[in-house]
């Protein structure tokens, strides 16, 4: 975080007043109110995973295939999340920090064909103890940088000692091709520090045409030799 005293972002969370508690006191109880929060949040990511890994198997085992070729998770770190709150403006206020900021648990499924990232979604989103909070569908719009990935936010219960508690998850959905490109254009924006320059701007978009066109090849390559497995 920049400006400011980074542990001010944090101090509405823990009760202490402006001239309350030592540096020290307030580093402490603000890690401690904090980190509860975020575990709440690795619960929810744990409980995402543990249905992405169901639905892989269990795929699997009954078709030979998985729609699934990778996934990642990560859970944003206080410093990242003290970081996003100073940078969108969102009061260190817990519930409003749970309604704004949707990001805080996030989960990346690469899959190889871009009808599998569909395909993923009905079926994780079919299930009755999800609740879909929020679609993006970047593969039909892509951004105008070229960047493709569908993202749901989605809500899972978490049921803890003393009350439920309701985690949303951010999943990103997108091809091996998708997932490519969006690495690369992650590791250019940070290099510039955001300020890309005009003409590798342009490649990136070209790059990103070329990455659909691919997606597209390679879904009708695997429909004409399922068609010819059907006519075998």
């Amino acid at each position: 975080m920049s400006g400011s005293d980074p542990l001010e972002a944090f101090r509405g969370l823990t009760g202490l007043e402006p001239d309350e508690g030592s540096p020290r006191e307030l580093l402490r109880a603000i890690q401690e109110a904090v980190q509860r929060f975020l575990l709440e949040y690795k619960f929810g990511l744990d409980e995402v995973l543990t249905k992405i890994t169901i639905l892989r198997e269990e795929f699997e085992h009954s078709h030979d295939y998985s729609p699934i070729e990778h996934v990642k998770s990560r859970l944003k770190s206080i410093s990242s999340l003290g970081d996003k709150l100073e940078r969108t403006g969102c009061p260190p206020d817990l519930g409003i920090i749970r309604e704004r900021i949707r990001d805080i648990a996030g989960i990346r499924v690469t899959c190889s064909f871009t009808e599998d990232t569909y395909r993923f979604a009905e079926m994780l989103t079919a299930q009755p103890d999800l609740t879909v909070l929020a679609t993006k569908d970047y593969i039909r719009d892509p951004k105008p940088n070229g960047y493709r990935s569908l993202h749901l936010i989605v809500e899972v219960p978490v049921f803890l000692s003393d009350r439920t508690a309701k985690v949303p998850v951010e999943v990103q959905i997108r091809t091996i091709a998708m997932d490519f490109w969006a690495s690369v254009e992650h590791q250019i924006f940070y290099k510039y520090d955001g300020k890309v320059p005009d003409d590798l701007t342009d490649t990136l978009l070209s790059v990103a045409a070329t990455a659909n066109a691919l997606d597209d090849q390679m879904g009708r390559l695997r429909s004409e030799v399922r068609s010819l497995g059907e006519d075998a």
